[in-house]
């Protein structure tokens, strides 16, 4: 016979199968209120994770707009940025997504994406020139 903690932790387990990633507020639900977590996830899962007319790659790519434009916690941009190129989305397809937020969303919302995926992908950028620096 399994234990309420057998339960919750089987339960965060399928969480991570299921999407890919696990976030901290799951944690911490599954520990004190499994009940909600499960009517919150079943909803994700009925919009996200079932299989629809939109491909998972495509839904990461949204969710990692979506989540741009509202400016969420570094840590969950990050995450679907991970599943989305586990899903077959390229870097350069990620940032066009987050890129989707300048003219809706801002300056501000795009460099807060912009960021998390220029840390995740490990994108460089370009110094400029020695001779054009100004003088200290």
């Amino acid at each position: 016979m399994s234990t309420d903690r057998d339960e919750r932790q089987e339960y965060v387990d399928d969480m991570v199968r299921r999407r890919g990633y696990v976030l901290e507020y799951h944690k911490v639900m599954a520990a004190q209120d499994l009940e909600v977590l499960k009517a919150a996830d079943g909803l994700v899962s009925a919009a996200y994770l079932r299989p629809r007319s939109l491909d998972r790659r495509t839904k990461e790519l949204l969710f990692v707009l979506s989540l741009t434009v509202m400016r969420a916690e570094r840590h969950h941009i990050a995450s679907h940025i991970r599943v989305a190129l586990q899903h077959g989305a390229t870097p350069e397809e990620i940032l066009e997504a987050i890129e989707i937020a300048l003219p809706e969303a801002g300056v501000v919302a795009f460099q807060h994406g912009f960021d998390v995926w220029r840390e995740v992908v490990g994108a460089a950028g370009i110094e400029p020139s020695p001779e054009v620096m100004p003088a200290n």
